[in-house]
């Protein structure tokens, strides 16, 4: 016996073709039909998939090749996916653009997955040119299936017989379109859509899931991508979850996470991988007095230059995570969190604003300059894997030299490095480290001696 379900990717030629909007969509029209509805990212980007969470109202994973291994990956999306009735993928940027020509692509997580590939065209500019378009996607790799097209921007019927006569041509179904509007613009920033109270995504998601269902035919789509799960497998995943297999007891750790406006770039499988490790517990460096007691304070990326001001005057916040770094206590920051370890940030208009001052270097958004890429990492035996995506940089930089081999996808030696300051580890790089729980075993044995814990396995902590 097997239970019908739905699975798809939703992919694109390439960005900029509305994906993002396109998947809110779905994601909130399927929902409010009383399906489960699990989300999933292609690639390392953590912002969709907060707007992917909202939308769902189920966390929003990633699906990395790169950054993972595919046995990760597998595991990942069939322990999800069986628990929902719909699965729908974001792709990343175009449909075969990878790390190193495919590998990472969306494309290469379809076919690893068996997921079939919806394309969303952007045809603002463009009728029955989509045909060689659409024809080219679906044959070009024959690892993928493409079952469908969703097309954006369309302004009218008419407009849109155009592309349905494309796709008939093509042999991929048309599944209808969505017109433009400027309503329905969600705001842009420097690392992907925007994360402001100053727009109002629950709207925007709801209109989007109100007009979605009037031009696109959600019951075919479910249909052409219907999928079946035995039920075993699902019982065999129930029964694993998060299961950790090790000789030893993992040590009970009160592992203490950054999680505000400033600061929200996580993976999900990320934190579920150091619930292995102890208790996760939650703060907030804009409104919080003190750090809770903890054992491993983990700083994650975010926007702490939009709310440099008010982290710079949370005063007792500062003093209380200075005191705990400067005593010895563990901690790990990642870009966001590195600014805010950090003197001082200065904001574009050359605001400066102190931080904690437990690293001793300042970042600015002075004279910005993208860094964007794949990190690998290569620490005394350890190699992880990570996502740079910055503006920032550092101003003024008198830490120690690296310890650890930083390179990008091809392994060319990159300027940005991992840091430590007693036991305040600190890099640009978001690692994932769901299929590497050694990589907190080892931030762990450095402030350790003779640890008796054993890591646990990555094949259990999906």
């Amino acid at each position: 016996m097997s239970l019908p379900k739905s699975s798809f990717l939703i992919a694109a030629p390439s960005s900029n073709s509305g994906k993002t909007t396109v998947t809110l969509a779905l994601l909130r029209a399927l929902r409010e039909r009383g399906l489960g509805v699990q989300p999933f990212k292609c690639g390392p980007d953590y912002i969709d998939t907060i707007h992917h969470a909202t939308a769902a109202g189920r966390p929003g994973l990633n699906l990395d090749t790169f950054m993972a291994s595919e046995a990760h990956m597998r595991a990942v999306y069939a322990h999800y996916a069986s628990r929902a009735d719909v699965s729908v993928a974001e792709g990343v940027m175009g449909l075969f653009d990878g790390a190193d020509k495919m590998k990472g692509s969306s494309a290469e997580i379809a076919a690893l997955l068996d997921m079939p590939v919806v394309l969303v065209i952007n045809a603002q500019s463009m009728a029955y040119s989509a045909a060689p378009l659409i024809y080219g996607l679906k044959n070009f790799y024959p690892g993928i299936r493409v079952v469908g097209a969703i097309f954006n921007f369309v302004n009218t019927e008419s407009h849109y017989r155009f592309l349905q006569d494309a796709c008939v041509d093509a042999g991929v179904e048309a599944l209808g379109y969505l017109p433009k509007n400027e309503a329905l613009h969600i705001p842009s920033r420097h690392l992907g859509l925007h994360i402001s109270v100053e727009t109002d995504y629950e709207e925007i998601i709801q209109r989007l899931a109100e007009i979605i269902p009037q031009t696109v035919n959600l019951d075919r789509l479910l249909e052409i991508t219907s999928v079946s799960y035995p039920d075993e497998n699902a019982e065999i995943l129930s029964q694993q979850n998060h299961l950790v297999k090790t000789d030893r007891k993992p040590p009970n750790l009160r592992i203490t996470v950054a999680y505000d406006e400033a600061f929200s770039f996580l993976y999900h499988q990320n934190i579920e991988c150091l619930r292995a490790f102890g208790e996760v517990q939650w703060f907030s460096p804009l409104k919080d007095a003190t750090l809770p007691e903890t054992d491993l304070l983990y700083l994650p990326g975010g926007y702490p230059e939009l709310f440099a001001r008010e982290l710079s005057g949370n005063l007792p916040m500062l003093e209380s995570i200075r005191s705990y770094c400067g005593n010895g206590g563990l901690a790990y920051a990642e870009c966001g969190g590195l600014m805010y370890l950090g003197k001082a940030i200065t904001d574009g208009r050359g605001n400066s604003f102190p931080m904690a001052g437990v690293l001793d270097c300042e970042t600015t958004l002075q004279r910005s300059k993208m860094t964007l890429g794949y990190r690998v990492m290569r620490w005394e035996g350890l190699e992880i894997k990570g996502h740079e995506f910055h503006y920032s940089a550092l101003k003024e930089q008198l830490m120690q030299m690296p310890f650890a081999q930083m390179t990008n996808a091809r392994g060319v030696p990159v300027d940005t490095q991992f840091f430590r300051v007693q036991n305040t580890f600190a890099g640009y790089t978001h690692f994932y480290w769901a299929d590497k729980p050694e990589f907190i075993q080892h931030l762990i044995n450095k402030t350790t001696k003779n640890a008796e814990s054993q890591v646990p396995k990555a094949d259990n902590l999906p």
